[in-house]
């Protein structure tokens, strides 16, 4: 188990990686800093949704992270970031934002696209207490390309 709520398999599942077998297995020191995000982020946020939260992407190896387009720089790949979404509707994705903004410290997190209402899922990053920059972004398109703003 990464922590109390995320099993290993939830920590690595993608249906791209099994579509097109890709190994997603995390090293060690993967595993340690997915532990750490579950430890400081999620579960935290979990308490206070009070009930399951839909995990979009976790875990990446970098094969799989080239295969769905990510960023090369993305934390994914070090097991340093979380894909997150309320689909359960405990809560929104907007009451999730603004709980970890206001209450948990992270390195970086994302309103995915969606509207100024809500945005269509949550990205958050855990680096270390040291190292979080508790940076906010918007992802928007511009003629079909990502952009990200601070907010």
């Amino acid at each position: 188990m990464i922590s109390k709520h995320i099993s290993d398999k939830e920590g690595v599942y993608s249906r791209t990686a099994q579509r097109l077998d890709i190994d997603n297995t995390p090293t060690k020191n993967h595993k340690t800093n997915m532990v750490e995000l579950a430890e400081n982020i999620f579960e935290p946020l979990r308490m206070y949704v009070g009930g399951p939260i839909k995990i979009n992407s976790f875990y990446r190896s970098p094969d799989l992270n080239k295969a769905i387009g990510g960023s090369s720089k993305s934390q994914h790949c070090n097991g340093q970031a979380i894909d997150i979404d309320d689909t359960f509707g405990r809560m929104t994705n907007a009451e999730m934002y603004r709980f970890i903004k206001d209450h948990l410290d992270f390195d970086q997190m994302i309103w995915e696209f969606g509207d100024d209402k809500n945005p269509n899922w949550v990205h958050v990053s855990y680096v270390s207490p040291q190292q979080n920059r508790n940076r906010c972004l918007k992802a928007y398109k511009e003629k079909g390309k990502t952009k990200y703003m601070v907010i």
